[in-house]
């Protein structure tokens, strides 16, 4: 099947920001540059240097299935997983078809956090959040880093039309899965948050969630700007970030004894560096509390958590609700939401609009 018409008139090529065509097993742009379809999910990642190794590996394996080569059905080595989560899953893969999605499954401990490691190749119903937005008729919702899904989700159950984005092709194909499985309307595209290959003002919402918590400050800020630009004019942010003086945000800092973060390591925020970053790149934010206690916490999986972790919920809940009349109580809450509603008068540049004219200048179609 090809591309949905619906996905595919929002994309662009993400190194010229150029309409995309598809022909056979890729999707083209004017100036020559081709990504493969991998079972109806474009793979827009580009050549240069990844946030996350997955993302090479992704690229590979998407090239070679497009060339008809012989390909893992699953994409596991494109999962970001120990060698011993790899062979729990490739174990599991090899017997009959259970309820939860193998890979999700597997995957459970990485998305949601170190309280639900438990569950890794034990999970007994899908962990769907309850997404801190209202209902909608439709809007267009970006999920920037969805893994397997669970926002997505969460959002179209609200009735919104999410997309999810992430550069690991074996999580986006196992997102894929569940939606069909769920019966639940979503569309999928393995990308870089960097780069994010939708066209300029193509979406209502941006949403992500525990994901730029591991990008340098650079790489966080290119994100956002990103955001910015596929929101329309008025549409809204809603981002999840850690913060520096949360207590369990303090101990894990202390743990590495404050070094500097490395690699995939979590990167703390200070509210006012939130507050620059997202006034700088989309528009003056506000911060509510997401939880204390950890981070990725959510009440709507306490279900299925041990008693230690549903008591830190439970806590948790008390003090997020005395945080809307307390306000500065967030700035003790391990984990924030910040939302920024694009501002009208284009305060966010497009980032790759001096990339674009100096490479259609140098290059000629064909």
């Amino acid at each position: 099947m090809p591309v949905d018409p619906y996905l595919l008139r929002r994309l662009v090529c993400p190194r010229h920001g150029l309409p995309l065509t598809e022909a056979g097993s890729y999707l083209h742009c004017a100036y020559g540059h081709r990504y493969p379809i991998v079972d109806d999910v474009p793979v827009l990642l580009d050549d240069g240097p990844q946030t996350l190794w997955v993302a090479e590996r992704s690229l590979q394996r998407a090239q070679r299935k497009a060339l008809d080569l012989p390909a893992d059905p699953f994409y596991v080595d494109t999962l970001g997983i120990s060698p011993d989560e790899r062979d729990g899953l490739l174990d599991r893969l090899q017997g009959p078809a259970p309820w939860i999605d193998p890979v999700v499954s597997c995957l459970v401990g990485a998305t949601n956090g170190i309280s639900y490691r438990r569950l890794v190749g034990r999970l007994q119903d899908y962990p769907i959040p309850a997404l801190r937005l209202p209902r909608s008729s439709g809007e267009v919702l970006l999920d920037v880093g969805c893994n397997w899904g669970r926002w997505c989700f969460a959002a179209a159950r609200l009735g919104y039309s999410p997309i999810g984005i992430d550069p690991s092709l074996g999580a986006v194909l196992a997102a894929k899965r569940v939606a069909a499985q769920l019966g639940l309307a979503a569309q999928f595209v393995v990308g870089d948050a960097r780069t994010l290959p939708f066209r300029a003002g193509s979406v209502d919402v941006t949403f992500s969630y525990s994901v730029l918590q591991h990008f340098g400050r650079e790489d966080a800020s290119r994100a956002i700007q990103e955001m910015g630009r596929v929101l329309r004019t008025d549409g809204t942010a809603l981002v999840q970030m850690p913060t520096v003086c949360g207590l369990r945000c303090m101990y894990h800092q202390a743990r590495r004894r404050f070094r500097q973060a490395r690699a995939f390591d979590v990167r703390y925020w200070s509210i006012p560096a939130l507050r620059r970053l997202f006034t700088r790149n989309i528009g003056a934010p506000a911060f509510s509390v997401d939880c204390y206690f950890g981070i990725g916490l959510q009440a709507s999986a306490a279900h299925l958590l041990p008693a230690n972790s549903r008591a830190a919920i439970r806590a948790s809940e008390v003090l997020r609700t005395l945080s809307r009349f307390v306000p500065w109580l967030y700035y003790g809450a391990d984990s924030v939401y910040v939302k920024s509603v694009r501002i009208a008068d284009g305060i966010t540049p497009d980032r790759y609009a001096a990339d674009r004219v100096r490479a259609c200048t140098e290059t000629q179609p064909g």
